[in-house]
Formats: C-alpha cells, structure tokens, sequence
C-alpha cells in the first residue's frame, strides 16, 4: 500500500469516526444524564435521514436538508420522551431496553408505510461535489471533508455547552446528582425533555450527512447505533471527549482494517482467501480493541472526568 492511499484511508476512517461521534455523543449524554439505554436512537438517524431526503427531494436545498433533519429528529425525539421515555427512568434497565426496542419497531414499520420500501437518494449539491488538492498532492473528497468539518465544529460546540454555559452546569449537575439540583428548583423534566432533543437532533443530523454517501433505506440506524454503543463504552459513559477519541479509534481502527489486512493476508495466502479472511477479521477489530481498553481502563478512556 503506498502512502497516497494510506494517507486517503486515514481520512476516511476520520469521517467515519466523526459520523460515529455525532450518533454517540447524544447517546452518552442521554445514557450519562438520564441513566437511560435507549436502543431508538438508531431510529433518530434514520428519521434525520428521511427528513433530509425528502425535504431536498422537495425543494432542491441541501442546507434546508440538513436543517429539517435535525429539527424532525429533535421534534420526535422530544415526543417520544414526553410520551413513552419520561415513564422509564425509574425502570430497571430491561424494561427500558424492551420498550425502547418497541419503539425500533414502531418506527421501522412508520417510515415504510409513509416512504415506501424502496431507499431514497440524497445527492450531494454541486457546491460539494468533486474533489480537492491536499498538500503531498492527495486528491480527497470536497464532500467527506465537509463532514470531517462539520463534526469537528459539533465537538467543540457541544464542549462550550457543556463546560461552559449555564444549561451546560445543569447538565453535568444532572449527571452527577439529579436529586439536588430538582430540590435547587432546576426543573428536571424540561432538562431531561432538552437533553433528549438535543441527543436526537445530532442523531438525526448523521443520517442525513451520510444519506448522501449511501442510499436512505429503513433499518438503516442499527448497525451505526451498535458501533455507537461500542464508542461510548471505549471513550466513557457521559464524557463528549471521550465519545470523540472512542469514534476515531473506532473509525480509524475499522477503516485501516478493513483496508490493510487483506493486503497482509494477501502476502502469504490468495487473494480470495486473503479478502475473506481478513475482513471476517477486520469486523472483529473494534470489538477487540473496545476489549483490549476496558482491560486496563473499565471506565472508559475518559470515564468518570
């Protein structure tokens, strides 16, 4: 492999990290501030990615796309936890698993009664498309860079919130010890309900970014959601630099992966061989390295800071 192609792959296990962060940083601040495992939020990505194919279908705007996409995520998102989630908090954490997967269901089947079974197209707009020089003359795409800039944005703004904004001290409050800051007249409901949302909104704004990569299609935001949960248990439940550093080893691990080691097998087996054996292998790396970190940090790499 020479060092143009590996340099490209980087860059793609970067936007593929990114993309996980977006999905695993409303998961940990929902599974952090709530204590809730809510297997839904797949279905958020998958609501986003909807909304941006149809509102671009509809009106030829990229940016209203992805506008839509947050808003429609963020709108269900803080139905559903109005309606359903507020009634599981004090719940064991099977039955939340059991009824948020209901809600996996429920959504599956809404979305194709409403669009249909057929998977919808996002195209990237013009503006987007092609490619650009990078210096050492590495040729990346215009679009998988905007989404590596439009994550790292997201990072630090959610870190400014967090860290430093009012609603961000009554989210951390939260997280640590919600029952002082209800009898502090922090009204808990209406963050919880803020929370949610905002987890919802970043979910559903992932679906739409990478809708324009892959087809939009039902059932979509479950195997990202698995990746998500594998994120968030290697950067730390509840930590946003930590669901950042956890997606890019993640993306980075399972891009390099799936790309080196057929080239490794390649050298001593044939080439069918070496492709089957070293993907079979290359699925198995996250999860080796979510084992490998919870060895010697059962934490998380940020858990608990």
């Amino acid at each position: 492999m020479n060092m143009l192609l590996l340099i490209e792959q980087i860059l793609n296990g970067l936007q593929f990290g990114v993309m996980l962060f977006l999905m695993a940083a409303g998961l940990t601040l929902i599974f952090g501030v709530m204590g809730l495992i809510n297997l839904a939020h797949g279905s958020l990505y998958m609501i986003g990615a909807f909304a941006a194919a149809a509102v671009a279908g509809w009106t030829g705007n990229f940016l209203l796309a992805l506008i839509a996409s947050m808003a429609a995520a963020a709108m269900i998102g803080a139905l559903i936890e109005l309606s359903v989630i507020r009634r599981l908090y004090d719940r064991d954490h099977l039955e939340q698993v059991l009824a948020t997967f209901a809600m996996i269901l429920i959504f599956s089947e809404g979305t194709r009664w409403v669009f249909g079974s057929f998977p919808l197209f996002l195209n990237i707009p013009d503006y987007l498309k092609g490619t650009v020089t990078l210096p050492g003359g590495i040729e990346y795409s215009l679009y998988r860079l905007t989404i590596i800039g439009i994550g790292l944005a997201v990072a630090v703004g959610l870190f400014l919130l967090i860290s430093k904004t009012r609603v961000g001290m009554r989210i951390r409050a939260g997280e640590n010890d919600r029952e002082m800051i209800g009898a502090l007249g922090v009204d808990i409901s209406v963050l919880y309900t803020l929370v949610f949302a905002l987890g919802a909104a970043l979910a559903g704004l992932s679906g739409a970014l990478v809708g324009a990569i892959q087809s939009v299609e039902v059932g979509m935001g479950e195997p990202v959601l698995i990746l998500a949960f594998v994120v968030i248990v290697i950067g730390g439940i509840g930590s946003i630099k930590g669901a950042l550093a956890g997606a890019v080893l993640v993306g980075l691990t399972d891009t390099l992966g799936r790309t080196m080691l057929p080239v490794v097998f390649g050298s001593f087996m044939d080439p069918s061989s070496a492709t089957t054996v070293g993907s079979a292998l290359a699925s198995m790396l996250i999860y080796i390295l979510m084992a490998g970190v919870l060895i010697f940090k059962p934490t998380g790499l940020f858990g608990g800071s």
